[in-house]
C-alpha cells in the first residue's frame, strides 16, 4: 500500500499537471466502492473547474479548486495517479507484461480499472486515477464540507515527536507496530516504514506500546522521519504497483533493511530477518538488533 512517502512523491510530481489547469472533460467508470461521491456528480461538478493547489494529509491527496471545493484522493492498496504520457510496465496487466519486451511497451491506454480521467482545456497531458483492486477512494467535498476521514487523522508522520509518541503509547496494550500503523495516532505510516523505523530504533515490533520508554519513543520518531525522508528522496518504494506520476519507479525498495526480507541476512549483525504477523499484517525484524 502506498504510504506517506509514495503519496508525497505523487503530490510533488502530479502538482504541475493539476495546478492552474482547467478541466474540460471528466471520464469515470460506473459507480463502485471507489467513488464516495457518485461518478455523475463528479463529472458535473468538476467540469469547468480550475485546480488551485494540491496538498497532502497523511496518505490522502487534497486538491483545492477555484470554487473552494476539494477533490480528495486515496490510493488505497494498488491505486496509481499518473500522467497520460507515463510509460511503465507496472501500468500493464500481467499478461501484457509477459507478452511484451520493455522496449515494446507503449503508452498506457485507459482500461476498465481507470476510474477517473481528467482532460484539460489546454489540450495537454491528462491525469488518470487507476486502481485494479478498488480499495482507493475518490471524494469531492463542498466549500465548507468536512470529512471524517481527514478529521480523524493524527499527527503527520514527518512531524512526529518522541514526546507525542510517548504520550500516545501510555497504558496501551497493543504492539508498538500496531500503534504506529494507527492513522489516528500517526498519519501516513504503514507497514514498510513502521518496520524500517523500528529497526533503526532497535525496538522489537511485538513489544507492548505501553512499555516503550521515552528514549525509545525518541528513537522511533527519529527513525520514522529518517526513513520517510530518504524514501521521498529516492522516489518512494516500488515493491508492488507503485509508480511515480511520470512512470518512473521509486528506489527505496533497494535500501530496505528488514521489510519483506524474511530469511535474508541482516546488514548490521548478519543474523536472519524474521517475519511474524501483527494485527493481520506481515511484520519483519532482526532478533539480534531489536529488543
Amino acid at each position: 500500500m502506498p504510504e506517506l512517502p509514495e503519496v508525497e512523491v505523487t503530490r510533488l510530481r502530479i502538482a504541475p499537471l493539476l495546478e492552474g489547469r482547467t478541466v474540460a472533460e471528466v471520464h469515470t467508470t460506473r459507480r463502485s466502492l471507489v467513488f464516495l461521491t457518485p461518478p455523475t456528480t463528479l463529472r458535473r461538478r468538476l467540469s469547468g473547474r480550475t485546480f488551485r493547489a494540491l496538498a497532502r494529509r497523511g496518505k490522502y491527496l487534497v486538491a483545492t479548486l477555484d470554487d473552494a471545493s476539494r477533490l480528495v484522493l486515496h490510493l488505497g492498496m494498488t491505486g496509481q495517479l499518473f500522467s497520460s504520457e507515463a510509460v511503465s510496465p507496472r501500468l500493464l496487466s500481467v499478461a501484457s507484461r509477459s507478452a511484451l519486451a520493455p522496449e515494446e511497451q507503449r503508452r498506457f491506454r485507459p482500461d476498465l480499472h481507470t476510474h477517473l480521467r481528467l482532460c484539460f482545456e489546454d489540450g495537454g497531458p491528462e491525469v488518470l486515477f487507476r486502481d485494479a483492486r478498488k480499495f482507493g477512494k475518490v471524494l469531492l467535498l463542498g466549500p465548507s464540507e468536512r470529512s471524517e476521514r481527514l478529521d480523524r487523522l493524527g499527527i503527520e508522520a514527518l512531524d512526529l515527536s518522541g514526546e507525542a509518541l510517548f504520550r500516545a503509547s501510555r497504558r496501551r496494550k497493543l504492539a508498538i507496530k500496531s500503534l504506529l500503523m494507527d492513522q489516528s495516532v500517526v498519519a501516513g505510516s504503514g507497514n514498510i516504514y513502521s518496520d524500517e523505523a523500528l529497526f533503526l530504533a532497535g525496538v522489537r515490533p511485538t513489544r507492548r506500546a505501553g512499555r516503550i520508554t521515552r528514549r525509545e519513543c525518541d528513537r522511533i520518531a527519529e527513525g520514522i522521519q529518517r526513513v520517510m525522508r530518504r524514501s521521498i528522496e529516492t522516489g518512494g518504494a516500488s515493491i508492488s504497483d507503485f509508480i511515480g506520476p511520470d512512470g518512473r519507479d521509486g528506489g527505496y525498495q533497494d535500501e530496505r533493511r528488514v521489510y519483506a526480507r524474511e530469511g535474508e541476512r541482516c546488514h548490521r549483525c548478519g543474523g536472519r530477518i524474521r517475519r511474524v504477523v501483527i494485527g493481520q499484517r506481515s511484520t519483519h525484524f532482526c532478533p539480534g538488533c531489536q529488543r
